[in-house]
């Protein structure tokens, strides 16, 4: 049972009439919504600060450390200074759209919480579609960034937006054709049967640690890639490359509608991760997790905000490529391992043959994918010769600097 229906049935024990079942569910449904929507706005504010922590670390500085202990409440104080910014609307806007891409990017990431399993049972509606159900919501933010350049009717944000269409459902092709692979090894496309599926018993004890990425690298590898540029982080964070395109999709939108683009944007990082921990990294399972229920949240969370980190990391480290390079990756190189990939996972699990040696064949092929990306990618950093971003050491110029020599005849 998940909270939802253990809420509605807490109210028919409270002697609730049966008669008004509607409005039952709908005060449970909008007790759910209210919670998890703030609880996101909450997140946002950790996830800001963790991205500066992170980043700042990397590249040797302290990061916000002036307001509140350790900077926690720096993003607050940039709430509030973002809500007493003017609002401002450019005259020749398309008032509908302007107005509406900025709440329809923040809908579609808030829609993603519905049906993602914080732990067992603890999920707000457990569809047997979940999958496809975070497939059809991809398309939402992509129309908000495409109306937010359209509305602007500026040059700069209209080809921001049409890069939206070119680069996010580019790479969606491939992220979703990844999370495919999970569902196919299971048979279900609920987020919950999915988690549930990648258990591991020791006896009559729950180790939790039957996790897809074991069996399913390649899929992971892909997904991973696929996720960083549907969220818009380095190295694919194109949509506001600043050389190009000024500000990009957003240049014309000021005070909270400007904030709440980012804060879609931070909140699609973290629950890009979170899909990736219930698809390949276990969900909530963990050891111990099936005795005790409150270690699926804290597994789930722990996982969660690792993934974040690990893109936090990638913005830091990895240097932002050139569009062209972008669209090649996407349709030369993961397309065509994912569909090979897929294609011979759905071969290999009808073949006639043992379970246990279908696994290793399926492994097999998800690590020969592994090992054409990772050396495709080896290939492309020699070529180009790409460093990172720590590459520059400033000590080296120490001592180099001479003075000029002074021109003949003075």
């Amino acid at each position: 049972m998940n909270w939802s229906d253990a809420l509605i049935q807490f109210q028919y024990d409270l002697g609730a009439p049966q008669e008004l079942s509607w409005l039952i569910e709908g005060i449970t449904y909008f007790i759910g919504a209210f919670i998890l929507a703030n609880a996101a706005l909450v997140l946002a504010l950790l996830l800001i600060w963790i991205t500066r922590k992170v980043v700042s670390r990397i590249q040797d500085r302290i990061g916000p450390n002036r307001v509140g202990r350790y900077g926690l409440f720096q993003t607050v104080a940039d709430a509030v200074k973002l809500l007493s910014k003017e609002d401002i609307t450019p005259s020749t806007a398309d008032k509908v759209s302007y107005l509406i891409a900025p709440v329809l990017a923040v809908m579609g990431v808030l829609m993603a919480l519905a049906v993602i399993p914080f732990g067992a049972g603890l999920v707000g509606a457990d569809l047997n579609v979940g999958v496809l159900y975070l497939v059809a919501l991809g398309s939402i933010g992509i129309m908000a960034a495409l109306m937010a350049g359209w509305g602007s009717n500026n040059k700069y944000a209209l080809l921001a937006g049409f890069r939206v269409v070119a680069q996010l459902l580019s790479y969606e092709i491939p992220m979703v054709l990844a999370m495919l692979a999970p569902v196919l090894l299971v048979g279900t496309m609920s987020m919950q049967g999915i988690s549930q599926a990648q258990s591991l018993y020791l006896g009559p004890i729950n180790l939790g640690l039957g996790w897809f990425i074991f069996l399913l690298p390649g899929a992971f590898l892909i997904y991973f890639i696929s996720a960083l540029a549907e969220a818009e982080q380095t190295p694919f964070d194109l949509l506001e490359a600043e050389s190009e395109l000024i500000a990009g999709f957003h240049i014309e939108y000021s005070g909270m509608k400007f904030a709440m683009f980012f804060l879609a944007q931070f909140l699609n990082s973290f629950f890009l991760g979170a899909i990736a921990v219930v698809l390949f990294l276990g969900g909530w399972q963990g050891p111990f997790a099936g005795q005790i229920p409150l270690l699926g949240p804290i597994y789930f969370l722990a996982k969660t905000f690792f993934v974040y980190v690990v893109i936090q990391w990638v913005k830091g480290t990895f240097p932002r490529v050139r569009v062209d390079q972008m669209m090649s990756f996407a349709w030369k190189v993961l397309v065509p391992l994912v569909l090979a990939l897929i294609l011979a996972q759905m071969i290999i699990m009808k073949l006639p043959t043992p379970m246990w040696l279908n696994y290793i064949l399926v492994l097999v092929a998800n690590l020969a994918v592994v090992v054409a990306v990772l050396n495709i990618l080896g290939k492309y950093f020699q070529r180009e010769q790409v460093r990172s971003k720590r590459a520059f050491e400033p000590k080296s110029l120490i001592g180099v600097m001479q003075p000029a020599r002074p021109a003949s005849g003075d």
